[in-house]
């Protein structure tokens, strides 16, 4: 009885994704929706029903700045390969994940491995993600600002 308003909620956002409102779909979403409770009743409680706005926002919020990421990088390659002399500095760099689970780091580097111009190579058992750049003369601060922001949005994500 109390895991109603999260198959609810699951449901909601299963229809909201499908855009199918055939009876046989909502079946579907309101089984899918129990399953999903099922499998993660152990850690479902009232405190994370209650976050689970704030987790939603940081979600779409996560997925923004990994589009931001995606374009900005695309174009910065894309600058790069049509310039009549290609001048680059390519670096490894070390970037600390900050992330408090295996699951978040894995996260972490595979959004900084789909901007283009950047690649995790290696992350050591303390979650130091070996990233190989491009061109380093865009700013290692800035991708340890930008790590920062994936570690506390994943943070929330997951909390």
């Amino acid at each position: 009885m109390r895991y109603i308003p999260f198959i609810t909620f699951l449901t909601v956002i299963y229809l909201l994704l499908t855009t199918n409102l055939q009876l046989l779909n909502i079946l579907v979403g309101v089984l899918i929706s129990i399953g999903i409770t099922l499998l993660t009743k152990p850690s479902i409680q009232e405190s994370s029903l209650r976050r689970l706005p704030s987790a939603a926002l940081a979600l779409i919020r996560y997925a923004g700045v990994l589009i931001y990421d995606i374009i900005k990088g695309g174009l910065m390659v894309a600058r790069l390969a049509l310039s009549p002399s290609i001048e680059i500095d390519p670096a490894i760099i070390a970037i600390p994940s900050e992330c408090e689970s295996e699951l978040a780091t894995a996260l972490s580097a595979h959004s900084i491995s789909l901007s283009p111009g950047e690649l995790v190579v290696e992350i050591d058992d303390q979650g130091v993600m070996y990233t190989h750049v491009l061109d380093i003369s865009h700013g290692p601060e800035y991708k340890l600002q930008a790590q920062q922001l994936r570690s506390d949005l994943l943070q929330k994500i997951f909390q």
